[in-house]
């Protein structure tokens, strides 16, 4: 059921639209090298060959998992005979690019430069992560969708009612309700939604050949009859690793273990299990257990010292832990609150007391006079004075929670705040005498 033509291509309208970039070179007749991101079934191979048809490219497709530096000077020297004969360019579609090692990567550079091909490579990882700054900065990254329910449902009814690449041959009908339905269980992938049609076409054939209609139960028997999405295209990922979040989140370490073993009996690549463990640690529990941090650090660095099997059990060591730790997303709410003003409320100026003063003339005009060094406080603590622009003195970004270490760290900021509050809050303009200066 892939489409032939970009015109029949669905979705992505963000970057196909006709006042889009790449739409605009299409229409040109010219085409760059790109890296498409997004989740599975969106659409990356498809609009790899498309791409190609539209300005008369030959295609090549190699994968990442398979191929190594041989398989890509045979795509370079077929490119070069192509060019010099027919004058044809060559478009090679690397599949599961963020598999390719550095070496790997590297050893196309030479040729997306020089214009011997162009490179459209796919992932369903972050490029910033998996790709190499050198070739990320020799293409051009477009972010995929994961396809709405309306798209979603556009292709079922395509497939069902071709009749030569699609199901409209077997004379099979499906209600509107149930299109709907599928569509909607389908997570934005078109992969798995005609995968999941076909299914229940197949069913509703064995069930009763002469019906011509998939049922309710058809469907039914589809959804839940464990249909592995967490394929090696990685479909599942999303709704498996919120799920392993959750559990953390939810202090239930039974069913995060659970959610990690079946993402990684399922081919997840651990490191990046790893990495949002991590996250985990920072957003979840943050200085409730400042511990859990170190501790994904040391799974994670585990993980990369010992591979698997071993590794795994650090990732699930820290996994449990998270999960039986005190919670807190005070430091992740306060960080998001700070970043929401720091972009909102323009560029404030930084108080006057708190500027560094590196010259005479910086200090002539009152750069970092006032400044009271803590050290040299009562308590470390310079009750009273602000660091804030004035335009938000007495924002509250961090707030700690009454759980784990941070009911001390809460207890610490009521008193200094109670200090505060009785102190003379009017600026201090007079230096302690052995306080170094703003610079230093």
């Amino acid at each position: 059921m892939r489409p032939t033509e970009l015109a029949d291509y669905v979705g992505q309208s963000h970057i196909l639209g006709a006042d889009k970039p790449l739409a605009r070179a299409l229409a040109g007749g010219r085409i760059h090298s790109m890296i498409l991101w997004g989740p599975p079934g969106t659409g990356k191979t498809t609009l790899a060959r498309l791409l190609a048809a539209q300005v008369d490219m030959r295609f090549v497709q190699i994968s990442a998992v398979m191929a190594g530096v041989k398989d890509i000077r045979a795509a370079v020297a077929e490119a070069r005979e192509a060019r010099s004969g027919r004058g044809q360019g060559t478009l090679l579609f690397v599949d599961e690019v963020h598999r390719f090692n550095k070496a790997q990567q590297d050893g196309l550079l030479p040729f997306v430069e020089d214009g011997t091909l162009v490179l459209v490579g796919a992932t369903t990882e972050n490029p910033s992560f998996e790709v190499n700054n050198a070739l990320l900065s020799r293409t051009r990254t477009y972010v995929l969708r994961a396809l709405d329910v309306q798209a979603i449902r556009l292709l079922i009814d395509r497939a069902l009612a071709d009749r030569e690449r699609g199901l409209g041959g077997r004379g099979l009908d499906m209600p509107a309700a149930l299109r709907d339905q599928l569509a909607a269980r389908a997570d934005g992938d078109a992969r798995r939604a005609l995968n999941l049609l076909e299914l229940a076409a197949d069913i509703a054939a064995g069930r009763d050949a002469s019906s011509g209609e998939i049922v309710q139960a058809d469907l039914d028997d589809v959804l839940s009859s464990g249909l592995r999405r967490f394929d090696k295209g990685g479909d599942y990922f999303y709704d498996q690793m919120s799920a392993l979040h959750k559990s953390v989140r939810g202090t239930d370490p039974d069913a995060a273990l659970y959610w990690l073993a079946r993402m990684l009996e399922a081919g997840c690549d651990p490191r990046y299990v790893a990495r949002r463990v991590t996250r985990m640690a920072s957003e979840d529990i943050g200085n409730a257990d400042p511990r859990a941090l170190q501790l994904a650090l040391n799974a994670w660095d585990t993980y990369e010292r010992m591979g698997s099997p071993e590794g795994e059990l650090a990732i699930a060591q820290a996994t449990v832990y998270m999960a039986c730790a005190p919670k807190s997303n005070a430091v992740y709410a306060g960080f998001n609150a700070a970043w929401k003003d720091a972009r909102e409320q323009g560029s404030l100026e930084v108080p006057m007391h708190i500027r560094n003063a590196p010259t005479t003339l910086m200090k002539d005009l009152g750069y970092g006079q006032g400044y009271r060094y803590a050290h040299n406080e009562a308590d470390g603590y310079a009750a009273g004075d602000s660091y804030l622009p004035e335009a938000l003195l007495g924002t509250r970004y961090y707030e700690p929670v009454a759980r784990g270490l941070e009911i001390k760290i809460g207890e610490k900021l009521a008193r200094l705040r109670a200090r505060d509050e009785a102190a003379d809050t009017s600026r201090v303009t007079r230096s302690h005498p052995n306080a170094p200066t703003a610079d230093e």
